[in-house]
């Protein structure tokens, strides 16, 4: 297993900061399920992706 270090507050007071500052919307559906492994999940599953 890996050892993960907790990133520094002043980093992650950084990284919100820059956040706040893209205003970005939000990200379209698909690149949300891409990033969070969604369709990795349903091949494991069995399950066909969409497309």
């Amino acid at each position: 297993m890996e050892d993960r270090k907790q990133p520094s507050k002043e980093a992650v007071r950084q990284w919100l900061r820059i956040q706040i500052e893209q205003r970005r919307p939000p990200p379209d559906p698909k690149q949300i399920r891409r990033e969070l492994g969604w369709e990795l999940l349903k091949l494991e599953r069995g399950e066909p992706p969409k497309r």
